[in-house]
């Protein structure tokens, strides 16, 4: 059975969504599961998708991107499906892991992307360098020293944890740094 997953990251994204459940059913998937989340949430769809995949089954999406938040999701995903006898089709680069070609062709494509990241990670880095070498970086400003007079302010007053980080907006360890420190 040929089950399909499309995901866009927001319910703006409309046509993105319809090209990729016309282009899963135009491939002759069966069952598609389908969610508009971003890839860092809960993709609850997908789960459901790699629960539902059955030995010899084929999990098919339009992109690679539209399945795996990185390389090591990606190929956590496709470990998932080969325990289970599955493979994964990509449509846009007629890429099929039941064959040993695609089996190869999706180990380099995944090692491409795992370079291409490092990659885009070092020029961010040099240009974080550069930046702040010319005065133009500061960073983020922090939001959660900022508050440390209040936070200290509240405690005082028997305030917990829990509640001053709520009241406050910033994040329960942010308070237990600024009391610590």
């Amino acid at each position: 059975m040929k089950i399909g997953y499309a995901r866009t990251s927001t319910i703006e994204q409309q046509a993105g969504f319809d090209a990729q459940m016309r282009d899963l059913e135009a491939a002759g998937c069966e069952k598609v599961f389908s969610e508009q989340v971003s890839s860092i949430g809960q993709r609850e769809q997908l789960e459901a998708a790699l629960d539902f995949v059955r030995s010899r089954d084929t999990l098919a999406v339009t992109k690679l991107d539209r399945l795996a938040r990185s390389t090591a999701d990606l190929l956590k995903i496709e470990e998932q499906l080969r325990a289970k006898g599955a493979a994964l089709l990509v449509l846009d680069l007629d890429l099929d892991t039941s064959s040993a070609t695609g089996k190869l062709l999706f180990t380099m494509v995944a090692a491409i992307g795992a370079f291409e990241r490092e990659l885009m990670l070092e020029r961010q880095r040099e240009g974080i360098a550069k930046a702040k070498a010319e005065g133009k970086y500061k960073g983020r400003a922090p939001t959660a020293r900022a508050k440390t007079d209040q936070v200290l302010k509240m405690k005082s007053k028997g305030v917990g944890a829990s509640q001053i980080a709520k009241e406050l907006g910033i994040g329960r360890a942010s308070v237990y740094r600024i009391l610590a420190g």
